[in-house]
């Protein structure tokens, strides 16, 4: 899934950027702000959408989000959000990349999800500042559901509302910058034997694209690739680490995400803003390389073409013990490098349905491979199924919710390259 320039932040050298620079009214056609919630203190929890359709979902476009400022006192990654921003604002209708990415995606960017303690952060400082909790003095990041440990913590406003935004979201990748550190860290944070943490590296089934994805940040980031650019911390090589083998955590969003720090300085002072910006920037003659992975995506369907909700899709060798399960529209997206799959496509009241697909690379036009899977005699008025709320990943357990599949290729094939951000 070609995901963005965001893989890599294009940034201008700009300043004195404040969030109410990109009201909605200046650029209705693409851009529209929303709120997801609200702070324990009242705040909005305020986001940015970018897109050629700016309040609704539309089938075949899929969604894309950043988050920054979870801890209130790293700054740096809400002030490199509102500087992406500002560049996506006046780049788009200008540069042909960017404009055909804002055109093929929906991007949503939300420079702070912890405005209190950003406001309660009064003084820089790179070890630690006031406001890196919320108000109720809860650290959001290790706040949400563990899919390996039961994580014994009340939810905060905060949280709560990135969880309902995700549920009501197709999100098929987020990344979130931190800082503290300056490092591409990828699933997963937690473990245990069945993901191979008893040898200090929790790897998931799709380890090979995450591992793509952080080296696409850190080799086009001016320091980051070199993996000991903060002196005191730990090296990285080529700049990245698995979540696990850097420190274990507990209770951090389980999306698909790769969160990345930012810089070493969580705080930085003002001055040192013009060089922050500029080892962000794309390197000079990569203006290509502005997507990460192309992969699969498309619709499950019955045999009137009605599209069936809650429908797994999965990539033989990746059956995932929470699988992707299609949405309303019955769209399904797989991450993967180029290569050939065996793709499994399973619904209620029919029989699993196997096909071999080629996956291209697509990172030249912003394209991946469109496949429609047909499944006659599948249940269109079912709705997409939940996970279960228990810890998900159990000791030496890899099976899958998806049935066997069978030898049967019905699959309905349309193949398109298709924008796929």
């Amino acid at each position: 899934m070609a995901i963005l320039c965001l893989g890599v932040l294009l940034i201008p050298l700009a300043a004195g950027l404040d969030f109410s620079y990109h009201p909605t009214k200046n650029n209705p056609s693409f851009t529209h702000l929303y709120s997801i919630g609200k702070s324990v203190e009242g705040r909005d929890l305020l986001v940015l959408f970018l897109g050629r359709f700016p309040t609704h979902h539309t089938t075949g476009i899929p969604e894309f989000k950043y988050i920054a400022n979870m801890h209130g006192d790293e700054t740096v990654g809400r002030e490199l959000l509102l500087h992406l921003i500002d560049f996506l604002v006046t780049s788009y209708k200008c540069d042909p990349a960017i404009t055909r990415l804002v055109n093929s995606t929906r991007i949503h960017i939300m420079p702070s999800m912890n405005p209190d303690g950003f406001e309660a952060t009064k003084v820089p400082d790179c070890y630690y500042s006031e406001g890196r909790f919320n108000m109720n003095g809860e650290d959001l990041n290790r706040n949400f559901p563990d899919v390996f440990n039961e994580n014994n913590v009340t939810f905060q406003p905060e949280t709560i509302a990135v969880m309902n935004w995700i549920k009501k979201e197709s999100f098929v990748l987020s990344a979130n910058l931190h800082g503290g550190a300056l490092v591409a860290s990828y699933t997963f944070d937690n473990g245990n034997s069945a993901t191979g943490s008893l040898q200090g590296y929790s790897q998931s089934l799709d380890d090979d694209v995450f591992v793509h994805l952080a080296k696409t940040y850190s080799l086009n980031h001016a320091t980051m690739h070199r993996g000991n650019e903060c002196g005191y911390k730990q090296s990285f090589p080529d700049g990245i680490t698995n979540g696990y083998t850097w420190y274990r955590l507990k209770g951090k969003n389980g999306q698909v995400s790769r969160p990345k720090g930012a810089t070493c300085c969580p705080c930085l002072p003002s001055r040192f803003w013009n060089q922050t910006t500029a080892d962000h920037k794309l390197k000079p003659k990569e203006s290509d390389n502005l997507s990460c992975p192309t992969g699969v995506k498309g619709q499950v369907l019955d045999e009137n073409r009605t599209p069936i909700p809650g429908a797994i899709v999965e990539a033989k060798g990746r059956r995932h013990v929470c699988p992707y399960r299609t949405n309303r529209h019955g769209e399904y997206y797989l991450l993967l490098l180029p290569g050939s799959y065996v793709l499994n496509a399973t619904a209620p009241g029919c029989e699993s349905v196997l096909t071999t697909l080629q996956v291209p690379n697509g990172l030249e036009n912003f394209s991946a491979l469109k496949y429609d899977f047909l499944l006659p005699g599948a249940s269109s008025r079912a709705g997409p199924a939940s996970c279960p709320a228990k810890p998900l990943y159990q000791d030496n357990q890899h099976t899958s919710t998806a049935r066997k599949p069978t030898l049967s290729f019905l699959g309905l094939m349309t193949v398109l390259y298709t924008t796929f951000t």
